[in-house]
């Protein structure tokens, strides 16, 4: 770190303004998550209000985290050399911009240019938010602070249920877009009461450095996306995926080779750091993995409704906001690979208990599960996100926030990409001897989804009954297997870990 960079990347803030400060961070990147969900929920009454095809649904939803993980590295960037106060602001701007345009061009097309909008602002607000928060705690006081940050993060995808369920039971489909519109407007004026920092000595932006990092970011997302569609054989999923990891090596070519990179590579070579990132990858693809398939699970199986089935799922907090704040004192007592593979060991143990639910289940079996998980996501998170923001210097706080946003986003992709591909198949394979007495028609819905299959169930006559029952007990066996293809994954994550965290630790350049 040059000499006198730490007096203009690091404030001195009383007590009383840093609590305020999480506070307002909080709430911007709880909203940002949120925004996932929110849309998911909305989706059936929203295309029964624009008539959208599935195509321009799965458009709808899926942009947002496309351009939000593909921007959210160049714009931490930016804001480590402009300011971080004035990219937070602009990106709030923008994001209330984009979410507000639907409620006036409410058409597919304007739909998906509206998400791609505030995915913009959503990549702009992300990395801006920690490392506001990052800056203005000295390092003795950010793990408490950090632990807070990452407890919102974690459960601000159901938070986005909730809010979701409560005002579309009193308001049509625009108010999931007014809603957060409003809020962000809020939030622009509580932000410019926050501290600002930035690098006291900007380096040159580099431009073919962002460039290719979101061009190998946002390839990677995509086909991840398209799993869900087109299955992890299709030309266009491989395709997109091993050409980013093509321009994921061109980014780091060019980034050891210049003077100025926009992200050191070579952080990814310290323990902390590497261990930190994957461990962000592992928590959020187990945890979106998990919130995608009981969603459905609530809905169809149990027959929850979209707000029931958000409050159902909020045991997941009782354990993972306790053990957030707890888990700063956890590494610093154990050590960072320590509390990162046990963290993960439980996150597996919440995956087991959550993949032998069935369709007799009672409640207390649901929440026992979710706050296993809860409980190993908050173990980790907090020591993930803290590993990666204290292994840099304050100069690119905004960098490596940025760094632990895209793992985010690609880990959420990926869990709903692998338990979305996984639960698929093992349902369709299921309910073929249910289904296979009926029309052609009939048996292709059943077979494709459970919703399908409820449908024609519906319409079926005495026959209806014993599809309905098959299709549900189909769909529970698939999404025991998804889950214990998470835990396989997660498990897979520990081993990384643990050889991650043996790595020495390397000096990063700035």
């Amino acid at each position: 770190m040059r000499a006198g960079s730490r007096l203009a990347d690091e404030v001195a803030v009383p007590p009383g303004r840093r609590a305020w400060t999480v506070g307002v961070m909080c709430t911007a990147v709880g909203l940002v998550i949120a925004m996932v969900t929110i849309v998911n929920a909305a989706l059936p009454a929203l295309a029964s209000g624009t008539g959208a095809t599935q195509a321009e649904q799965t458009w709808i939803v899926d942009v947002y985290t496309l351009v939000l993980a593909a921007l959210v590295l160049p714009a931490g960037a930016v804001g480590d050399r402009r300011g971080r106060r004035g990219v937070l602001v602009a990106g709030l701007l923008v994001f209330a911009a984009g979410c507000a345009a639907p409620v006036f061009l409410a058409t597919p097309f304007w739909l998906v240019a509206a998400r791609a909008v505030t995915g913009l602002g959503a990549a702009m607000i992300m990395p801006a938010t920690l490392s506001i928060i990052n800056a203005s705690f000295p390092p003795e006081r950010r793990g408490r602070a950090i632990g807070i940050w990452a407890a919102v993060a974690g459960v601000g995808g159901l938070g986005g249920l909730v809010l979701a369920g409560v005002l579309l039971r009193h308001f049509s489909w625009h108010s999931v877009f007014l809603g957060p519109a409003a809020l962000s407007v809020v939030l622009v004026a509580a932000s410019l009461t926050v501290p600002t920092s930035r690098d006291g000595h900007p380096r040159r932006f580099d431009l073919p450095g962002a460039v290719l990092g979101a061009a190998a970011i946002g390839a990677v997302v995509f086909g991840i996306l398209r799993v869900a569609d087109l299955g992890w054989g299709h030309g266009l999923v491989l395709g997109s995926i091993a050409g980013g990891l093509v321009l994921a090596a061109l980014f780091v070519v060019h980034e050891l080779r210049t003077e100025a990179p926009l992200l050191d590579v070579r952080l990814f070579g310290d323990a902390a750091f590497a261990t930190g990132s994957v461990s962000v990858t592992v928590q959020f693809t187990a945890a979106f993995g998990m919130f995608y398939a009981l969603a459905q699970y609530l809905q169809l199986v149990r027959g929850y409704s979209a707000l029931d089935s958000g409050l159902a799922l909020w045991p997941v907090a009782v354990s993972l906001f306790p053990l957030s704040l707890a888990s700063a004192p956890l590494v610093r007592r154990f050590g960072l690979r320590v509390v990162t593979c046990a963290g993960l060991a439980v996150v597996v143990a919440g995956m087991v208990l959550i993949g032998a639910l069935d369709a007799d289940s009672g409640y207390p079996e649901l929440a026992v599960a979710v706050c296993v998980l809860g409980a190993g996501i908050g173990v980790t998170a907090p020591a993930a996100t803290s590993a990666i923001l204290d292994n840099v210097p304050p100069s690119q706080y905004g960098v490596a926030s940025a760094v632990n946003d895209a793992t985010r986003e690609i880990g959420a992709a990926l869990g709903i990409a692998l338990v979305g591909s996984v639960l698929s198949a093992a349902y369709t394979d299921s309910v073929g001897t249910a289904t296979a007495a009926l029309p052609p028609a009939a048996r292709e819905a059943a077979e494709g989804s459970l919703a399908g299959a409820l449908a024609v169930a519906s319409t079926a006559g005495p026959a209806g009954g014993s599809v309905a029952v098959a299709a549900r007990d189909a769909f529970t066996r698939g999404m025991g297997i998804s889950m214990l293809a998470l835990a396989v994954f997660v498990t897979a994550g520990i081993l990384a870990a643990a050889v991650l965290g043996r790595r020495r630790r390397v000096q990063p350049r700035g």
